[in-house]
């Protein structure tokens, strides 16, 4: 008898990681088709930054070459990406024309960058960070032209900027906030981020809302809402991303902002699984690898008929990858009415921490300068673990509150 077949669509790390942890656990139960909208195998995404500072070769990065999928037995229509499911005949159809028919179709379309509609947004020049193609873009414009402005000034656009800086560029962060990386910092963090970023060259514009960008066939600037204007060769728009979920919908799909998937990572229609950033669990999105790892490892369970895993949220951590900067954010960095704050300032040495406590349990901890405890922290969230007898040592991190114990 044939072996069933398993569809994959998309070729990222969230689709892969699924089908990599399918292998360890039923290495020959599917027959395993895999198509990709980029024309290569699969990559790790978030080394793009270092890729674009010059701190990584692109050779670096790659996760499966071709010759990965052949040794599985796997077929990677690489190159091809798949614009329509047909439900009642099980098939995806690839913009090529290519039909494949699946028993099981996994979907880990990811996401798609949001480019601010403004006048401008579509002259060349205006781009995104989110893949390969992105990084040569951007590599290019280093070689050939001066001023760059990178639109948002979140993890990945001070990742691009500070990349870009690496590069020789002139540099403005433009955020709308008031502080940088205000979803993951606090504002004594970001103060001390920012100082730090400025100090390196940057040029850090915040509260700055972009309303044109200004070119006639290629970009030349960037104006704001209070009529002021810089000079722009070059714009990346890293103002945040949008679940991929125009094929799902296509398909008749449960869609609300991703693909709603239950716990086990099943859409509403039994043969169909989604993992990654284009997927709704409990209401919440993911763009963090290790909530994602844990989708795979649920996700391929399931598929390899071992289904008593069930996908659990946890505490989040964010790093930020630009050399020579030390912050670490996890969990509830805001706290309620409940909560309470431990803060440790040390402005000569750039050293900050804070924890946020809840009934006698760490919530929260945001680092910045001193973040070695930083996963003994996140381990402490992620288990809920009572802290009242550490507390008077716990700003000092692990070694003396081990000291304690002892």
């Amino acid at each position: 008898m044939s072996k069933p077949r398993l569809v994959v669509v998309g070729n990222g790390m969230a689709g892969m990681r699924t089908v990599e942890e399918l292998l360890a656990l039923a290495p020959d139960l599917y027959d395993i088709t895999v198509f990709g909208a980029e024309p290569h195998g699969n990559y790790n995404r978030i080394l793009l930054s270092p890729v674009l500072a010059g701190e990584k070769e692109v050779d670096d990065i790659m996760l499966h070459r071709r010759a990965w999928y052949e040794q599985h037995g796997i077929t990677l229509f690489a190159g091809e990406p798949v614009v329509a499911i047909d439900r009642p005949r099980r098939l995806v159809r690839a913009q090529s024309g290519r039909e494949v028919r699946y028993d099981r179709l996994l979907l880990a379309t990811g996401s798609q960058p949001f480019i601010v509609p403004v006048p401008g947004h579509t002259l060349d020049g205006v781009i995104a960070f989110r893949d390969l193609q992105d990084v040569e873009t951007m590599l290019a414009a280093a070689r050939q032209h001066r001023h760059a402005v990178v639109i948002g000034g979140g993890l990945l656009g001070l990742e691009a900027a500070n990349g870009l800086l690496r590069r020789g560029m002139d540099v403005t962060v433009v955020h709308l906030g008031k502080t940088l990386m205000d979803r993951q910092l606090d504002q004594p963090a970001a103060a001390l981020l920012q100082r730090t970023l400025e100090h390196r060259g940057l040029r850090i514009l915040l509260g700055a809302t972009t309303t044109e960008i200004v070119g006639k066939d290629r970009v030349e600037g960037v104006r704001f809402a209070d009529g002021s204007a810089i000079a722009a060769d070059l714009v990346v728009m890293t103002a945040g991303v949008r679940p991929n979920v125009a094929l799902a919908q296509s398909a008749g799909l449960h869609c609300e902002r991703a693909i709603v998937v239950d716990d086990t990572l099943q859409t509403f229609d039994p043969r169909i699984y989604a993992v990654g950033e284009c997927v709704q669990h409990r209401r919440a999105t993911f763009g963090l690898v290790a909530p994602i790892w844990e989708q795979a490892r649920v996700c391929a369970a399931h598929l390899a008929g071992a289904g008593h895993r069930r996908y659990v949220q946890q505490a989040t951590a964010t790093r930020l990858k630009v050399s020579g900067v030390d912050l670490f954010s996890a969990g509830d960095i805001v706290g309620g009415e409940d909560s309470e704050d431990l803060v440790l300032r040390d402005p000569r040495r750039g050293i900050y921490k804070r924890l946020v406590l809840q009934q006698n349990r760490l919530v929260g901890a945001v680092l910045y300068g001193d973040v070695q405890d930083g996963p003994w922290y996140f381990d402490l969230i992620q288990q809920r673990t009572p802290v009242g007898a550490l507390r008077q040592r716990l700003l000092f991190g692990k070694a003396q509150c081990d000291a304690i114990a002892a």
